[in-house]
């Protein structure tokens, strides 16, 4: 396959589909971009962290291990198309699974091992940075830690098998095991081109076609929720003061009269509401929750420019710590959010920063 680019629709070049000549080069290149693997197909605002490459079970090295912001633990093999052993892949990753819960009983091991093999690769403890990709205050990294132990010990695991280049008898196998399984197995094929300076990845996901009809896992609680306006203010109202309350409906009635779609998040433990901005990104750039934090979802914008400009914009109106401590050259990786407290104090400057991104920010044609 071939993609065509071009530059204000003139000069247009054929790029024939380049090749991973390594599996390390694959699997680097998943740790540095974890949002290459199109888990939003799933969930709007799933955000994947890759917290160790390589790490060791019984059965072998996971070639890569990921968390969510739900605690949701993601088991990620990668494989080459030429390898003589990729049939096997979805045999590997299960095994790999199955060891990993019969070690997990030693959480404080788990723990210990996950943070040296962390600071192996960024040099920055575990925690740290879990609390700035997912912008977690203190209290949130222990409600994050239970739920990775519960998972850990029912052996609930989400199995991710990426490819450069899938084979119809694996998306077959991967379709039937989602259909008739509590596993959840994923499959992302990238077709990757390279010109210039530039790295061009089209992932594609198989298997969040199948629609499970087991809502509850084995410890009890509901990995996704559907929310309604109606439960998400239900929510909320139960949860907030009367100022807060005001305040995030403030924003979403400037939300319903300036965005071009509004969606629900699906989180276990707080509804949200997701503005997108047809002009701006495909997907919202910023998230509501019904506990009256919001997500600045910095990594969704297309290109560095954009991100600096939202940061930008940002910085121009509000006076809030965790914005004005953003390093610039990894925007991409950062996810903060604006707690509840400093929320209520910069609820109408949240809006003016918001109209002068809108303005800024656009995408150009």
């Amino acid at each position: 396959m071939a993609i065509i680019i071009s530059q204000s629709g003139k000069n247009a070049q054929k790029i024939e589909q380049s090749k991973f000549e390594q599996e390390d080069h694959l699997q680097q290149y998943i740790y540095n971009n974890p949002e290459s693997i199109p888990l939003y197909d799933i969930k709007e605002d799933i955000r994947l962290l890759i917290l160790v490459r390589e790490f060791g079970t019984q059965s072998g090295s996971i070639d890569a291990l990921g968390v969510d912001a739900d605690g949701s633990i993601y088991l990620i093999e990668t494989k080459l198309y030429k390898n003589p052993d990729k049939r096997l892949v979805v045999a590997q990753v299960l095994d790999y699974g199955a060891s990993l819960w019969k070690d997990g009983s030693n959480f404080n091991e788990f723990i210990s091992s996950i943070n040296k093999g962390s600071q192996k690769f960024s040099k920055v403890p575990v925690n740290e940075r879990i609390k700035d990709h997912f912008g977690f205050e203190d209290n949130e990294i222990e409600i994050f830690w239970d739920n990775i132990k519960d998972n850990l010990n029912s052996g609930d695991f989400k199995f991710v098998v990426l490819m450069d280049q899938l084979h119809k008898q694996l998306k077959n196998l991967i379709v039937f095991l989602n259909q008739n399984s509590q596993f959840d197995i994923y499959a992302v094929e990238l077709e990757y081109y390279k010109h210039d300076q530039f790295e061009i990845m089209i992932p594609k996901l198989f298997g969040a076609e199948v629609k499970k009809d087991i809502a509850v896992s084995s410890t009890g609680v509901s990995a996704r929720k559907v929310w309604t306006l109606e439960s998400f203010w239900e929510d909320a109202k139960n949860r907030l003061s009367t100022e807060e309350l005001k305040c995030i409906k403030k924003i979403y009635k400037f939300a319903v009269e300036t965005a071009d779609d509004i969606t629900l998040g699906t989180g276990s433990n707080s509804g949200s509401f997701n503005p997108k901005y047809n002009n701006i990104c495909i997907r919202s750039f910023f998230s509501v929750f019904s506990d009256g934090r919001i997500g600045l979802n910095i990594g969704y914008l297309d290109d560095h420019n954009q991100m600096k400009q939202f940061c930008d914009s940002l910085n121009r109106y509000l006076d809030i710590k965790i914005i004005k401590n953003i390093d610039e050259n990894r925007l991409e990786h950062v996810w903060p959010r604006i707690p509840t407290k400093e929320l209520v104090q910069n609820c109408d400057k949240f809006i003016e920063a918001i109209k002068d991104f809108i303005k800024k920010g656009t995408t150009p044609k």
